[in-house]
């Protein structure tokens, strides 16, 4: 017979299955606004009259399409 709280165990039993979640979801969260924030940067500069290179233009997209997408697919199940 388990003396464990049923909603502690269950608790328990999602973070063995799922370790380090909160802290995958807090580093996707920094990574898309530190994307977010570069990409406002590069078109300030584009605004300014800045020539960029193309490829850091799409670097900064794609890590600005990417780190939300994982952070969506991170999220809970339930």
């Amino acid at each position: 017979m388990s003396k464990i709280d049923p909603k502690l165990k269950k608790k328990l039993l999602k973070e063995s299955q799922a370790p380090f979640k909160g802290l995958r979801r807090i580093l996707w969260i920094a990574f898309s606004g530190s994307a977010f924030l570069g990409l406002l940067i590069m078109l300030s500069k584009i605004a300014n009259g800045t020539e960029l290179q193309l490829n850091n233009l799409l670097i900064q997209l794609g890590a600005c399409i990417i780190f939300p997408t994982l952070l969506i697919f991170d999220r809970n199940k339930d």
